[in-house]
């Protein structure tokens, strides 16, 4: 079966749109089904990792970060969005047999579907996030503004690996398991519980190689701090992503003439 790019016209762009809208209410009440605690789990999570954090952080190993739990929690919850989406994807099109096999559906939605559910999951954290901000005394400046940018930088960095994801987990189901070392390596050189400023110059160079650092430090910037983040390597991401993306989608393309007789 061959994956449907996305359509221009009107009508067919406020069809995938309703699909997105019922595929995305279905996966977040089936997420929670059952679940005494419901949404609330998405905020479980990252507190539990704070709280480790902090201990390690400000009493083992005390560091000179400033009002570290919104520093931690800031990159904790940018972090996961990208993690859970990733993780989802693998398994986004042997999950959806069903639907794979109706003739006529739009397969490409679906690694998008993903990536919205976890920025649902973001947007619905940031309020517990700002009341972080606000006790530890931050003030909340104009720059916030640059809040919508900065997370349409960072869906567009998701789908355009979500969808190589998704089509290679199809045919190399060990996917899903090299994508957890990968994503446990790439969460400590990401600088989500300590400060990359306080790294050695020797490894700036290859830490500026990882496109997260730099969304990490924008929501920092942009949150914490109140001043604009440095555009110039968010311009390099989103210019490279406008290249990747089509890529990705390309490449899942070909590989969803498969996914029928690998299903």
């Amino acid at each position: 079966m061959k994956a449907l790019s996305f359509p221009f016209s009107k009508r067919q762009l406020a069809q995938r749109f309703d699909i997105l809208r019922e595929l995305v209410d279905r996966d977040m009440k089936l997420l929670y089904k059952r679940s005494t605690l419901g949404i609330a789990w998405t905020l479980i999570n990252p507190l539990l990792q704070l709280i480790v954090f902090a201990f390690v952080f400000q009493v083992v190993l005390p560091t000179s970060i400033s009002r570290y739990a919104s520093f931690t929690f800031t990159g904790l919850l940018v972090w996961n969005w990208f993690q859970s989406s990733l993780y989802q994807a693998t398994g986004v099109i042997i999950g959806n047999r069903s639907l794979i096999r109706q003739p006529g559906f739009p397969i490409a939605i679906l690694p998008v579907v993903v990536t919205a559910t976890g920025l649902i999951h973001f947007l619905l954290a940031l309020p517990v996030l700002i009341i972080f901000l606000l006790i530890d005394g931050i003030e909340l400046k104009p720059v916030i503004l640059f809040l919508p940018l900065l997370q349409a930088l960072q869906f567009m960095l998701t789908v355009s690996l979500t969808y190589v994801l998704a089509a290679l987990n199809v045919t190399f189901r060990d996917t899903q398991h090299t994508l957890g070392i990968v994503l446990t390596l790439l969460f400590y050189v990401t600088p989500i519980f300590y400060d990359i400023k306080h790294l050695s110059a020797n490894y700036q160079f290859f830490y500026n190689l990882n496109p997260m650092v730099h969304i990490v430090s924008a929501y920092r910037a942009i949150l914490l701090e109140g001043v604009a983040p440095n555009w110039v390597p968010l311009l390099i991401i989103a210019i490279v992503m406008m290249v990747c993306l089509p890529i990705g989608l390309q490449f899942f393309r070909q590989q969803s003439d498969r996914f029928v007789e690998e299903l």
